[in-house]
């Protein structure tokens, strides 16, 4: 009873990580068509002013979502990977666990690019006022193609995350299956499920 509850936890957190990826990656493509344009910029000698767009509520919510998406994600990696047997409590590994930990360090790098990719042009997204610009009193319009670059390293982080759950999981069910125990005398170091 207790293996059906746990896969179905396992079901819903899968379905949940890629359902927020998802929907943060629609919210990031469908920022890019919502940002300024060149054609919202009004000038008026050097000072210059942009009005907000919808480009920037877009782009926070992609952001929260992907930010969320990751955070459980990793929760579940680490509450899977470094859990606990009941009978000896110890940390059962496998060989596939330096692949796993390299998906998800590289799940990080590529969701700390995306971020900054949206945060910046969520940044830029907002209403600039006459004089104050985005920066130093400029006004700056995000780039063609910046919220597609986003949402592409998106998918990116979202395939190297569920892959690294998806790893940890069956690694986790085989070790469990075998009935792997650490002994004493390799509490540090990884054991190996044949």
């Amino acid at each position: 009873m207790q293996r059906r509850q746990s896969s179905y936890a396992t079901v819903v957190f899968f379905s949940l990580i890629i359902l927020l990826g998802l929907v943060s990656f629609t919210l990031c493509f469908a920022a890019e068509f919502r940002r300024s344009k060149k054609s919202d910029l009004r000038l008026n000698g050097k000072l210059c002013y942009l009005p907000g767009s919808r480009g920037f509520g877009l782009g926070i919510a992609a952001l929260i979502l992907l930010v969320s998406a990751q955070i459980i994600g990793t929760l579940f990696i680490c509450n899977k990977f470094w859990s606990r047997n009941h009978d000896d409590r110890r940390i059962c590994k496998t060989k596939s666990s330096n692949i796993i930990i390299i998906a998800l360090l590289l799940s990080w790098i590529s969701f700390g690019f995306a971020a900054i990719l949206i945060g910046a042009a969520t940044s830029m997204s907002q209403s600039q006022q006459f004089g104050k610009g985005w920066l130093d009193g400029n006004c700056y319009i995000v780039k063609d193609g910046v919220y597609i670059g986003a949402a592409v390293l998106m998918l990116i982080t979202l395939a190297l995350t569920i892959s690294s759950a998806i790893m940890t999981y069956l690694s986790k069910i085989q070790c469990d299956q075998q009935g792997i125990k650490q002994p004493e005398s390799t509490q540090g170091n990884a054991v190996s499920c044949p």
